[in-house]
Parts: C-alpha cells; structure tokens; sequence
C-alpha cells in the first residue's frame, strides 16, 4: 500500500511518501480502507506518535488519526461491525494512523459514519467532536443555562465546543480574531471576542465553564472569569491546583479517548443537522508535507483533511 511514513523523529520534513506492508489485522480489529483522513498539526512531537503502547519505539510511524472508510476484513471476535460498512472513529493514538490506503483500528472505537456525510467531511470529525464532548460534558458536566468560554472558538475543537454549547442550551462565548467573529456566531456563540483588541476578562465575568485550547497568558487569564463552583478545562497543560484552589473552582486537563457510543451520537447530531464539520482545506495524500506544514505555520478554521480516495 501507499503510506506516508516517518522513519525518525522530527516536524513535516521527515515525512516520505512510500510503499509499506498492509498492515496485519489481529483479533478485535477492523481493517479499513482509507477515504480520507484529518491530521492533527502538533502530532508530530507527541510522544505516542514514536512508541507503542508498552514503551516500545514504532518507527517508521503513520500519522493521522481520525479516519473514514470502508471496513474490509475484520479479525477474530469482532461482532460490532461489518465488512463493507463505512465507518468513522478515532485510531488509537498508540497505533499507526490512517495517512496510508489502509489502516487498522479496533472494531469497538469505530461507528457507522454520518450518513449526510462524505468521507472527506467525516475524516473532519471525530478527534476535534470527541474532545470537545468529553470536554464540555464529561468533565465539565455542562449544563443547560450556563455560561461557557471558548478559547480558540474557531479552530478544529473550537468550533465543535461552540456547536454542541449552544446544542446543549448554554450561553455560548467565544474568543477569535475579529473577522473569525460573524463565523463562530453562525455556529452557535452568543458574544464574540476579538482576542487581539479586547482582553476578555475585560468583557466576560461569572462563567460556569472555560474551555481552553490556548494554554500559557491565556489559561493563567482564565481563572478570573469563572464563578465560584465553575470548572477551567484544559487542553494544553493542567490548570494550576494554587489559582483553582484559591478562587473555589475546579481544573481539569485530558486526552481524548476513542468513544464508540459518543460517535454514534455526534453522528446522529450532525445527520440531524444540529452539528456540522468544519474543513479548513483538502489535501491529496501525497501532500502530507505541505498538509502538516500548513496546520502548524497559521491558525486554520476547522481541520486540514486529506482525501486519499477522490
């Protein structure tokens, strides 16, 4: 098969385009030809990109995580999934990812991608859906009536927070560059924040929720603004126990986890037309380099997505 592959570490420049081995399908897996897959910028650097689960180095390695596709074969004990079905999940970070023709992930982190979908808008979906989800209601218990705060309301999460806030029934405020700001009302944000003229704790007080996608000045900023009781969520570095401590909030700080069940929902959502993806561009797989380069010099709206089956 065709995979763009990295046989050290380092940024775009170590990735090669090149034949690899199928890979091999073990029981509980799926085996699943690649339409399309989305790429997470800063993947490159992380730890998991490099090793196996048991601390092992996986190199050469295949990014890109997010996948959809059409299951081919599938191993032993697998009974939650069809060969022929086109699905849609979030690979296991520990594993290759799908920048080839063909990847493998485990049965139980796929489902049945959205059918309004093509494959190109499902690659777009899972990671950025399933972190803002796990963000804003399994950590932060979001709930109808709050007030929430967005950092980087527009980018990949950014955007999925806002829609599934406001879905949700909370007041949704959002951070973003001025002409980012007609953008993310659309999707659902009540008050837009131009981030580069106007600091928002000068413009935002009493939140229940603070999603931060930014980290450093920002988080640190953060604190301020959420009430008594409220939570600051983390997706950069965990939030100081001192400052939370201290203002009788809480912090917390995760990394996305596969959720077949959450799939299933965000896919009756966007099938319903409450939640959509937002694709900042489309690459050919063959341009994995300029793909990874482009996340990583500019602030994108939505994800980078590359299509490996027109």
């Amino acid at each position: 098969m065709k995979a763009i592959r990295m046989h050290a570490r380092g940024g775009p420049e170590q990735l090669v385009e090149e034949d690899a081995p199928d890979p091999p399908v073990g029981p509980g897996d799926a085996l699943i030809r690649v339409h399309a897959v989305s790429i997470t910028p800063d993947e490159l650097s992380w730890g998991t990109t490099y090793s196996s689960r048991d601390g092992t180095p996986r190199l050469p390695t295949v990014p890109g995580h997010d996948v959809s596709g059409v299951i081919e074969a599938l191993g032993a004990d697998v009974a939650i999934a069809k060969v022929g079905e086109e699905v849609y999940g979030l690979i296991d970070f520990y594993r290759d990812g799908a920048c080839a023709e063909y990847v493998t992930a485990r049965a139980d982190d796929l489902a049945v991608k959205p059918q309004t979908l093509g494959h190109a808008r499902a690659a777009a979906v899972p990671t950025s859906a399933l972190t803002a989800w796990q963000a804003l209601f399994d950590h932060a218990g979001l709930l109808r009536g709050q007030r929430v705060l967005i950092h980087g309301a527009a980018g990949g999460v950014g955007t999925f927070a806002v829609q599934l806030a406001s879905w949700a029934g909370a007041f949704v405020i959002g951070t973003a560059s001025a002409e980012k700001a007609d953008f993310i009302r659309e999707l659902g944000a009540h008050q837009a924040i131009d981030y580069r003229i106007t600091r928002f704790e000068d413009a935002v007080s009493d939140v229940d929720v603070v999603l931060d996608t930014i980290g450093a000045d920002t988080l640190a900023r953060s604190y301020d603004v959420v009430r008594k009781g409220g939570i600051v969520v983390s997706l950069v570095t965990e939030p100081s126990r001192e400052e939370t401590a201290r203002r009788g909030i809480r912090g917390a700080t995760f990394i996305v986890a596969p959720n077949r069940d959450q799939l299933v929902e965000i896919a009756r959502l966007i099938d319903a037309g409450s939640l959509r993806p937002v694709i900042a561009t489309v690459f050919a797989l063959g341009e994995a380099k300029e793909a990874f380069e482009l996340g990583l010099r500019k602030h994108t709206r939505g994800k980078i997505v590359l299509s490996v089956i027109d």
